[in-house]
């Protein structure tokens, strides 16, 4: 099982960083490429064609053309995390808005801990072992007790 996490630069890293995490708490290999779709094109489909990833994970900012780039080049499950760069609009509506035919799956703005998740249940539907412990990480969150809403400013 392996997720191959692009990120179109070092500034990204604490970000693909938090997905790795958890990805390797679920047992799933995870590796970060710093590949920029406008510097690295060709290290960016040599990472899509690579033949033992699963399921990509494709983080940017401003344009975002990074999912959308990946997605091109590989017929494999592509989940795109827009990464907050101002408004984080034109990064949100770049990975959301693919043309048809492109798909690219899309999580909220800096969603990282989500993409993680969304790739684990993907590669779940080839790896019954990670099913049972989507079910036990879910029922931790069950039994975690509720945050109380803040009270009044005194």
């Amino acid at each position: 099982m392996k997720v191959a996490i692009l990120i179109g630069s070092k500034s990204d890293l604490p970000h693909a960083e938090a997905a790795q995490k958890r990805l390797v708490e679920f047992g799933v290999t995870a590796e970060v490429h710093v590949a920029s779709a406008h510097r690295n094109p060709d290290k960016v489909d040599r990472l899509a064609h690579d033949p033992d990833t699963e399921v990509f994970i494709a983080m940017a900012g401003l344009s975002a053309a990074l999912p959308g780039t990946v997605a091109a080049r590989t017929l494999r499950p592509v989940i795109g995390v827009p990464l907050h760069r101002g408004l984080g609009l034109d990064s949100l509506l770049s990975v959301v808005q693919m043309p048809p035919g492109v798909p690219v799956a899309s999580v909220g703005l800096d969603a990282t801990e989500n993409a993680a998740l969304l790739a684990v249940e993907v590669l779940a539907l080839r790896h019954p072992e990670l099913e049972e412990a989507l079910r036990r990480y879910r029922a931790k969150w069950r039994e975690e007790p509720a945050v109380p809403a803040p009270g009044p400013a005194t």
